[in-house]
Formats: C-alpha cells, structure tokens, sequence
C-alpha cells in the first residue's frame, strides 16, 4: 500500500525533518509544491485535498487556517504546531502516553504532535501519576536545556547567521519564559492530569540538537513515599513493549544533552538518593527527534498501518 502525504511547512526546520525520514521510502509518495506555490492558499488546498495525510508544520494561526481548507471526508491531519494540543476533537499523538493511545491515534483523523519539552516531561510523570505514586495536586517543577534548532529558523540565525559568523557574541545559555507563561504548560498540565501548572523552567543552551527534561521530586513528603525503584519500575511497565522509549538504570553519574541527539528515541531514568528519598527524573531526547519530526512520522506510521518505526533513527 502506497500512501500520499503533503507536508504543509515542508521548508522550515520540523518540516525539512519529517522530509528526510520520509523521502525514499516506497510506501509513501510525497506530495510538493513549487517554490512559487508553496505559499498560495489554493495551491495548498488543493495539495491538502489531494493528499491521504497532511501534516502541517506551520505557526499556529497557519496551522488552523490549514484545517478550514479541507473540503473532504479522507484527509487525515498531523499538526506540529501548539494549535491543537489541548483542542477537543483532536487525539493527543503520543501513542505511548496512555494504554490504548496507540489504537486512538491509529484511528484518529486529527492528531496533534506533542511539544519536545511536554514529550520528556509527560513521560516521566504520567505513568506515576496513573499508578498513584505522584499526587496529582502535587506543585510539580520541570527543569529542561535544549539546543537552539528548537527555536526553529530565527534562533538558529542568531547562533549561525552572519552576526555570530562575524566575532558576535552567541549566548551559551539562556534561561527564557521567566513569566511562567509558557505555550506548553497547558499541554504538560491537561495530559497529565494534574490539578496545577507546572512551574517550567526552560533554558536554550549553545548546541544544535539535544534535550534533558528533568523533573526533581521529594519522595519523602507524598503520603505513600514511593521509592526510586517504585518509580523506576512504573515508567518500565509503562514502556515495556515500546521500540522508542526506553528506561535506562538510574545509577548514571552523569547524563549528557547529546546522549540521544539526532535521533528518534526517548531515554528516561530515575536517579536521586534512597537515603533522604529525593528523586531526579530525567528524560533525554531529541527536539527534532521524538520531539518533533520522529513524533509526527511516528503517528503517521501508525495511523497508516505501517510499522510504527519505519524511518525512524533508533
């Protein structure tokens, strides 16, 4: 069975992602629009029409417009973008998250593509939240680093553009959303089933690609103290049949931001101190990977009736 896809963005970075994990493959031929037309709303519409899938890599008033251009019953519709995160109507495409979101997204005909920092971060906190370990009124904190590539074309010039080409300074970190406004904390906060926000503290670093996610939590002060391997052994039943997520052992000394750079897998751990009952749950993965790109191809896999990892790096 060949499919036909049209990607929606195909030029920004996200978009020029997913095109290289699809391009070659010969179950899907990829619909493209001159440069000329790339931008024309009837040219688009007609590409969208014409298309089995759709998956939009647009801003997020783009990425709506697009929706309103489809005048058919069969195009089905992956949106990268924040537009439809916690829109109703759309299944959430992070087939791992929940025991039967795979069958959801399989069956779905809108799905949004979760966010790269909500993707490490609801990994390690849903399935201790569903098991009881978490309270979902707890006030949870996230700490994550990522590369610029996250910031998509306008941050990667101003770590790459001529500027910094020509002696200019390019930051080697940079903590940002202070306000604790973030577009992704509702994301984090809906599919996670927690009674409050996040407080997420992002910070963009010097480095292309990459990503840590951690969430640090004290133990020792939830009513059922759940221990580092009560928790370590949640996240491995919650992932036990995954071919993208894997838990690693929690006896790391070090993680690194690169440790599954240029990728499409997810690693999490539960590290911390069994003595004072503190834990840190760390998540590493790649922005353009599992986070972006790798998500969308995923669920186009599995709403296709592929093999969820075809064109995938794992």
């Amino acid at each position: 069975m060949t499919i036909t896809v049209f990607i929606d963005g195909a030029e920004g970075t996200t978009g020029l992602e997913i095109r290289d994990r699809l391009s070659g493959r010969h179950d899907i031929q990829l619909l493209t629009l001159d440069e000329q037309k790339r931008k024309q709303v009837a040219a688009r519409a007609e590409a969208i029409n014409a298309s089995d899938f759709v998956i939009l890599c647009l801003p997020d008033d783009a990425a709506r417009e697009a929706v309103t251009l489809i005048d058919n019953a069969h195009t089905r519709v992956i949106d990268a973008s924040t537009a439809h995160r916690v829109a109703d109507g759309w299944t959430y495409g992070f087939p791992e998250l929940e025991p039967g979101q795979t069958a959801a997204v399989a069956e779905a005909m809108r799905v949004s593509n979760p966010g790269c920092y909500p993707t490490g971060f609801l990994a390690l906190v849903r399935p201790l939240v569903r098991a009881g370990l978490v309270p979902a009124d707890w006030p949870i904190t996230v700490n994550a680093i990522s590369g610029y590539s996250g910031g998509g074309k306008s941050m990667i010039a101003e770590y790459e553009g001529p500027k910094v080409q020509g002696g200019g300074p390019a930051p080697a970190a940079r903590a940002y959303a202070l306000g604790l406004a973030h577009k992704h904390v509702p994301e984090m906060q809906k599919h996670a089933r927690l009674e409050h926000p996040p407080i997420f503290a992002p910070t963009v670093v010097n480095i292309y690609r990459g990503m840590i996610v951690e969430v640090p939590l004290p133990l020792h002060l939830f009513v059922r103290r759940p221990t580092l391997l009560a928790c370590e052994t949640a996240l491995r039943e919650a992932y036990k049949d995954s071919p993208i997520v894997t838990v690693a052992p929690g006896d790391a000394t070090t993680v690194d931001i690169g440790d599954d750079a240029a990728t499409d897998r997810l690693t999490l751990r539960v590290c911390g101190n069994p003595e004072t009952g503190q834990a840190r749950l760390i998540a590493t993965l790649d922005n353009l990977g599992k986070g972006a790109a790798g998500a969308a191809v995923q669920s186009l896999n599995i709403m296709a009736g592929f093999d969820q990892t075809a064109g995938l790096v794992l």
